[in-house]
């Protein structure tokens, strides 16, 4: 439906009440612009809430996720301000598993 060509996890929080245009500012902050058919991840601090703000070229996409158990698998927020994830590991991420073990080309890894 929507075509994405690239994912960004932000790994700094973002307030869960933040609509469109406040985590659009945010992506231009923290990614330097909203590029077409990217998705743009964040979570609250806790990591139990997500929102992926998707650019398609026309508009503004804003979805929103939560765990009824458990957290997403975030990152420590030390290593980098964002970081680029295949879609395999934003599968893993959105159901909450440990998507850092997934590699680009498919091998599983330890961390």
């Amino acid at each position: 439906m929507i075509r994405i060509d690239a994912i960004w996890l932000a790994t700094e929080p973002i307030d869960m009440r933040a609509g469109a245009d406040t985590i659009l500012a945010r992506v231009v902050k923290v990614f330097g612009a909203a590029r077409p058919h990217h998705a743009y991840l964040f979570a609250n601090s806790s990591s139990t809430r997500m929102k992926v703000l998707v650019y398609d070229g026309f508009g503004i996409w804003l979805a929103a996720r939560r765990l009824n158990k458990g957290r997403f698998v975030w990152t420590d927020g030390r290593t980098a301000v964002a970081v680029g994830l295949n879609p395999e590991q934003l599968r893993a991420l959105v159901t909450g598993l440990p998507w850092q073990t997934l590699a680009h080309d498919h091998t599983i890894s330890v961390l």
